[in-house]
């Protein structure tokens, strides 16, 4: 007897009431729950919106168990069918039994993902780069399923830790297998976490890190599936083809495939949607949708500054916007405030300032007193004049601009004495 080993369940289904709960059924469904758990963190990471994940799930396990299934009993159609069956027909639809290939499950989940991306209008790809680590995560925790089966084990070994099988599946009294589940286990949960690494640390997009997952789990499954002594594709015995089982075989093609397409994609660029263009943004989470302030912000601030300024400002206050610079300020639209024969225009609707036509024409006198707005600012310092006097002033100021004709601002202009240009020096 060995003196060290590693034992299998006495049993794999329980019985709530005569509803039967199987181990086998809640290690997938445990995979699936941290697949999707992982994969919807990953995309809301790279800006998805919340629940894509969750609801592309439904199709995609759907798909997966039936295509899973199907690549089982194409592959051991003899366990099923022909004269040498040692299952009913029938039974090739009861799942719990096991028999889920993983070929299958990846390959028809995979339509079911596509399906659902096409009709939501997001990338392929980039789906399949977010949900890789999670499927390797999963595969790892369902792979626990066939322990409590006893199923799918390896040749016979002498290792500490070899696998105890019952008579009624296979096994030989004290005889250990190797725990080929367990390999495959450990692996895939490795896999798992060096796609996560490698991703983050090499930003791989386009379908790269999904196929490093195909690469990574064909090269260990090859050397596994080496090991195993179910009869894959017999009943009594596992079909081979130059010395390789099926499941051999096929890993070499999926791993060749998947190297030439992560050579093939190096230099690939271009855009992955992430978000749906109908959809609206996740405001948790801005990577990969609108930055701020370049869309709908820009939208938001498209009325310019000046005129909102200006909108605020009265003319009539004593601040900037209304000393002779701030009047002869352009406008919004980059003209300048006053026509090119010093006359002012229109008014402005938008703006609320009392009198802002005729401060504007007030600016026109502001101009033509020259150097005398520098004197008139030291002067109006050095009499201390409040902020009531500046207003009364103003508006004495536009009051006389208004009564004068041009002729008369014009002559003002040559006179420095004039009227007009000792009120804009009490200002």
């Amino acid at each position: 007897m060995p003196l060290a080993s590693i034992p299998s369940p006495s049993q794999g289904v329980w019985y709530l009431g005569i509803i039967p709960i199987r181990a086998y059924a809640l290690c997938i469904v445990l995979g699936v729950i941290v697949a999707v758990w992982l994969s919807e963190r990953r995309w809301r990471a790279r800006g998805g919106q919340k629940g894509t994940i969750i609801d592309i799930a439904v199709p995609a396990v759907i798909f997966g168990l039936i295509g899973g299934r199907l690549y089982h009993v194409i592959t051991d159609w003899q366990t099923y069918f022909g004269s040498r069956a040692i299952k009913p027909a029938y039974k090739a639809l009861f799942i719990w039994e096991g028999g889920l290939g993983i070929w299958g499950a990846v390959a028809l989940g995979g339509v079911g993902v596509w399906l659902a991306a096409r009709r939501r209008g997001l990338s392929m790809t980039a789906l399949a780069d977010t949900i890789a680590p999670g499927i390797a995560f999963a595969q790892g925790i369902g792979r626990w399923g066939n322990w409590f089966n006893q199923e799918l084990y390896g040749s016979p070994t002498t290792l500490p830790w070899g696998l105890e099988i019952d008579v009624d599946h296979g096994g030989e009294p004290g005889v250990l297998y190797h725990p080929t589940f367990l390999y495959e286990s450990i692996w895939d949960i490795l896999l798992g976490f060096a796609l996560l690494f490698v991703g983050r640390r090499l930003n791989l997009r386009y379908g790269r890190l999904f196929a490093l997952y195909v690469a990574g789990y064909t090269f260990a499954r090859f050397w596994i599936e080496g090991l195993r002594i179910d009869p894959v594709g017999g009943v009594d015995h596992a079909v081979t083809f130059l010395g390789l089982r099926i499941n051999q075989w096929t890993s070499i093609v999926l791993f060749v495939g998947a190297l030439v397409y992560f050579w093939a994609t190096r230099n690939k660029e271009g855009v992955e949607v992430v978000v749906p263009p109908s959809a609206d943004a996740d405001p948790a989470h801005g990577t990969g949708q609108s930055d701020p302030g370049s869309t709908d912000d820009t939208r938001a601030s498209d009325t310019p500054a000046s005129d909102a300024l200006a909108s605020d400002v009265p003319a009539a206050d004593g601040g900037a916007g209304a000393s002779g610079e701030g009047r002869s300020a352009p406008d919004g639209d980059g003209r300048p405030a006053m026509d090119g024969d010093g006359a002012a225009p229109d008014a402005d609707p938008a703006h609320s300032a009392v009198g802002l036509a005729d401060a504007r024409e007030a600016a026109a006198d502001d101009r033509g007193a020259g150097s005398g707005t520098d004197d008139a600012a030291v002067t109006a310092d050095a009499a201390d004049v409040d902020a009531a006097d500046v207003d009364a002033a103003d508006v004495d100021a536009a009051d006389v601009v208004a009564a004068d004709s041009r002729e008369g601002a014009e002559e003002a202009e040559k006179e420095p004495g004039s009227h007009a240009g000792k009120e804009t020096n009490t200002r």
